[in-house]
């Protein structure tokens, strides 16, 4: 946007939900920046901003006559500033965008982890109502191959801790991630993680390469071959068949994904299953994104 009043230290990055929001960067880069898989941040070290700069820009969108209603904390996990630090950025918000309905941020299970229930809770209370968590897989096999961080403990424990304090979850699986050899155990696992934590909101986005498949290889701690379209779909099935969510709003319609799914979990997941079963049944009747059908 022409003449905005902030001015981004790039790559920025924002879930696709929040492309009508206000983009706050209260810090930049990723604390952790170790996943394999990974290279939004690869260009740039962490660092946080300072409090009155962040108090600045916020002033200088409030002079600007812009007006939002929702509001996204970047960079890659600004979750992992301490809740002192957090509250006062979202009172400076609160008070001064009075119509504001919702703000989110970027997410690591670690960040939780670090904060008290107490300290969650309170953060809710002054108006953080989402994170958004690439938890990536629940199996603690492939969490160590890609160097993540985390196991499915800590991811399941840490995530519920949010829910408990009544910060709304937006997590991520990454389709394809542990290849042909780990795809079963992948699927399965991270079913298991979100029938546990039980999501607002739950979504896949597909395995990809942005420096190359070699370089992804390079950085994996194990042998890894690439699944085609079809491997990656029968995962997908894999995947929705053991989950047992309530409620969880589900969707794999990112522009990676080959094959678009949209629904409720449990209330929509015959549904997701029949239409996975057409596409496995019937490849090449199957309405996939065109550009991906060669990986057929």
């Amino acid at each position: 946007m022409l003449n905005f009043p902030i001015s981004y230290e790039q790559p920025l990055f924002r879930p696709p939900s929040e492309s009508a929001s206000l983009i706050l960067q209260i810090t930049s880069g990723c604390s952790w920046n170790k996943c394999a898989f990974c290279e939004m941040y690869a260009s740039k070290s962490f660092k946080i901003k300072p409090f009155e700069q962040i108090k600045e820009e916020i002033r200088q969108v409030a002079n600007s006559g812009l007006k939002f209603n929702k509001v996204f904390l970047a960079d890659g996990d600004a979750m992992v500033l301490s809740a002192n630090k957090i509250n006062v950025i979202l009172d400076e918000l609160k008070n001064t965008f009075v119509k504001i309905r919702r703000i989110s941020v970027y997410a690591r299970p670690s960040d939780f982890a670090r904060k008290s229930l107490q300290e969650l809770k309170e953060l809710k209370s002054a108006g953080l109502d989402l994170a958004y968590v690439g938890i990536e897989s629940g199996d603690d096999e492939l969490l160590r191959l890609i160097n993540k961080g985390e196991t499915y403990k800590s991811t399941v424990e840490s995530l519920q801790k949010a829910r408990e304090a009544g910060i709304k979850l937006s997590v991520m699986i990454l389709n394809g991630l542990g290849g042909k050899t780990l795809s079963k155990q992948h699927a399965i696992e991270s079913a298991r993680l979100l029938n546990e934590v039980q999501p607002e909101y739950a979504s896949t986005l597909v395995l990809s390469f942005p420096l190359g498949e070699q370089h992804f290889k390079n950085r994996y701690g194990g042998k890894f071959t690439k699944l085609n379209t079809l491997e990656l779909i029968e995962e997908m099935r894999i995947f929705i068949a053991n989950t047992e969510l309530k409620q969880t709003i589900f969707r794999s319609d990112h522009a990676s994904n080959y094959l678009v799914l949209k629904g409720i979990l449990s209330k929509d997941k015959e549904m997701l299953l029949n239409k996975i079963d057409d596409v496995l049944n019937n490849p090449q009747l199957a309405n996939l994104r065109k550009e991906w059908q060669r990986g057929l």
